[in-house]
């Protein structure tokens, strides 16, 4: 299986802490990598560090083999990254479909003057737009709820559009922060099932996640941090069989 991500000796520091210190890992086209550990153990500053949202103070981020420390954050979609937010990042007062819409905003060509004025080419790329976020909507459980303002939608369907606006765009890594935060076990048996297939469609998949038996249940490879600190990396039968992961993260058997 190709490497699509490599992380090499990466960190972070926030003053005078070390968040994040010579962590290393890579995510292989069409797998799921989950990244656990206890709270603070530095899970979100490495995706936000992957993700281009903070610059690493050391390491080497690579993605299809580009060097991506220097690459502006907002690039990154468009060379074939995106992600989800663990706090929900919507345009309340947008439909849902304008939501996921946005999702493409990377893929348009249509200057400014056109969009204002709706000629030509800019309305043939709105209604590929529409299509694309009509089907993706459909994918994860919301196509009869397009019209709705997104405001009006309840939590777990709102990280469903989060999933849909995410994936538009057709990226060849999805991280996602927390997916499953606020979800019933209805809700994230779905997301589980969804998660399967866009892994299955060709899509890697980077996941930071508390819930450990949706990571156990969809992960191939997961990745352990303790205290900023990569203390474990295997399947999850070798992460729940793994004395370090059971003493720093998951529990003893006498606790």
């Amino acid at each position: 299986m190709t490497t699509l991500l490599e992380v090499q000796e990466l960190s972070r520091d926030f003053g005078g802490v070390r968040a994040v210190n010579q962590v290393d890992f890579q995510v292989r086209e069409g797998e799921i990598l989950a990244l656990i550990g206890p709270n603070g153990a530095g899970k979100s500053t490495v995706l936000n560090m992957v993700s281009g949202v903070i610059p690493p103070s050391a390491g080497e981020i690579r993605f299809a083999s580009k060097p991506m420390t220097k690459v502006p954050g907002y690039e990154y979609a468009g060379l074939g990254i995106t992600r989800t937010f663990q706090n929900l990042q919507t345009f309340d007062d947008m439909t849902v479909l304008e939501n996921v819409m946005v999702g493409m905003h990377t893929k348009t060509s249509s200057s400014l003057f056109s969009c204002g004025m709706n000629l030509g080419k800019a309305k043939k790329e709105e209604k590929l737009m529409e299509q694309k976020a009509h089907a993706w909507l459909g994918q994860v459980g919301l196509a009869t709820e397009s019209q709705r303002l997104a405001g009006s939608l309840p939590y777990g369907k709102l990280r469903l559009m989060e999933i849909a606006r995410a994936m538009v765009a057709g990226p060849r890594l999805l991280l996602l922060d927390e997916p499953a935060a606020g979800l019933n076990h209805t809700e994230t048996a779905e997301m589980s099932r969804m998660f399967c297939e866009i892994r299955d469609s060709g899509t890697a998949i980077l996941l930071v996640e508390h819930d450990m038996d949706m990571i156990m249940t969809i992960a191939d490879r997961i990745v352990v941090l303790d205290q900023g600190t990569k203390i474990a990396e295997g399947t999850p039968r070798e992460i729940q069989e793994n004395p370090r992961v059971i003493a720093a993260y998951l529990g003893t058997e006498e606790e």
